[in-house]
C-alpha cells in the first residue's frame, strides 16, 4: 500500500494561504506567496486534518489521492 499522496497544480494555486493556515505541518507559503508542500505523503493517522486544508483551497489547487 502506497498510502495517500498531496498533488498541488501550481498554475491554480494564488496563495492565498488556507491549507497553510488549516496544515502548517504539510503547507507552507514563502515570501513570494508560492506555496510548498512540506511533505506530500501524510501518514494515513492525518488524513482527516490533511483532508480537510485541501478542501479549504478556495481555487481547487489541491488534491488528495489515494
Amino acid at each position: 500500500m502506497s498510502g495517500m499522496r498531496i498533488v498541488a497544480d501550481y498554475g491554480k494555486c494564488e496563495g492565498l494561504g488556507m491549507c497553510e493556515a488549516m496544515a502548517s505541518d504539510y503547507f507552507e507559503l514563502d515570501d513570494d506567496e508560492q506555496m510548498h508542500i512540506l511533505n506530500e505523503n501524510p501518514p494515513e493517522a492525518d488524513r482527516g486534518h490533511v483532508h480537510a486544508a485541501v478542501q479549504a483551497c478556495p481555487v481547487l489547487a489541491l488534491t488528495l489521492e489515494g
